[in-house]
């Protein structure tokens, strides 16, 4: 679930020190003249987006505190962003033998209520107390029967129980409020199941063709099916409890893994287990909305696992949302890693 801020993820590096020793895991060195679409991008907007998080990696045995706060303290002096990425940064191929999958998620804009009422009928809960990370609880199906009730947790209400799902999977969300003003919401735990994806269960049952699997034609289903619907969407039995977030101004991106807002087209979720959350990644996304960019990983996501996965924020709304889930392609994906870092992941020779 991507905006997930749990202090597992805030080791930025895990396990990324053993890579190049790891079974099936390959680290290889690429030229920055070879990465396709180097000379054109952006730079500078890369750059302010790898600024905002900087210095909230924090270093371990892979990074040292001096490599990191180096590279960082220059990034803050705005200089030629192309010329400090070269200088500073080693671009690596890193795989475990995965594809390389791109998707999209985004943050979603919802009409809400503070109060149940009329139409507006389906919560969103804040964390109960007995809920611990990394411990199972209920699942999704046994909490929308009614367990929560009565207890004073509901943070605001739905009108449509398709968008209340779909805000657990993206995991943040702006709710336009009937009273007026807006609501941001963030994740805020979860009940400890893993996230089932309800796409492949839908092709499994032979509803939908894999082909034509999207949230869109997901959403769609459901809501011609709403008895059935209900119980696919309960195939997930992921549940996701949330807060609300008073201190982003209405420009900002949700909140990532790294606690700073996230950006529109700019940030990443990765795998951290390969990928070091902070990092820039230079991807080459192929098919539908071709995008060859520097962007930088700033979150995380429950279904995002692997070497070369990734999921692409796209930003906000609808709009956001259709590209968001029309994304599916394959491509390529290279970690830019302070130099002396790579020095050490790959040996010489």
């Amino acid at each position: 679930m991507k905006f997930q801020a749990a202090k597992i993820f805030y080791a930025a590096f895990l396990v990324v020190g053993s890579l190049a020793h790891a079974g099936g895991v390959s680290v290889t060195a690429v030229s920055f003249r070879n990465l396709p679409g180097w000379q054109t991008d952006n730079h500078t907007a890369a750059l302010t987006a790898f600024t905002k998080s900087c210095d909230k990696v924090r270093s371990n045995d892979l990074v040292s505190r001096q490599e990191w706060a180096t590279v960082c303290t220059v990034a803050k002096t705005k200089p030629d962003a192309r010329a400090f990425f070269e200088r500073f940064f080693q671009p690596v191929l890193i795989e475990n033998g995965g594809r390389t999958l791109f998707t999209g998620y985004y943050e979603p804009e919802i009409i809400g209520s503070r109060h149940k009422q009329g139409k507006f009928q389906y919560p969103i809960y804040r964390r109960p107390p007995e809920v611990k990370p990394g411990r199972k609880w209920k699942t999704r199906a046994q909490i929308e029967s009614g367990l929560l009730r009565g207890r004073g947790l509901e943070l605001a209400w739905l009108a449509d129980p398709v968008e209340n799902f779909f805000l657990h999977i993206q995991g943040s969300g702006r709710l336009k409020l009937v009273e007026g003003g807006v609501m941001r919401v963030g994740f805020n735990g979860k009940n400890g199941h893993k996230y089932r994806s309800v796409g492949k269960a839908m092709v499994r049952m032979g509803i939908m063709s894999p082909h034509k699997v999207s949230a869109q034609r997901i959403k769609a289903w459901v809501r011609r099916n709403p008895v059935n619907g209900r119980k696919l969407l309960q195939v997930n039995p992921s549940f996701v409890f949330f807060k609300e977030l008073k201190n982003l101004s209405p420009n900002d991106g949700p909140l990532g893994a790294l606690r700073v807002p996230v950006t529109a087209g700019r940030t990443l979720a990765v795998d951290p287990r390969y990928t070091p959350l902070g990092a820039p990644v230079w991807i080459v996304k192929n098919g539908p909305n071709p995008m060859q960019r520097l962007m930088v990983a700033q979150d995380v996501g429950s279904a995002i696992k692997g070497a070369q996965r990734a999921d692409i924020f796209y930003g906000s709304g609808k709009e956001a949302g259709r590209i968001a889930g029309q994304t599916k392609s394959v491509g390529r994906m290279y970690t830019l890693l302070p130099i002396e870092t790579a020095r050490r992941l790959i040996p010489e020779g």
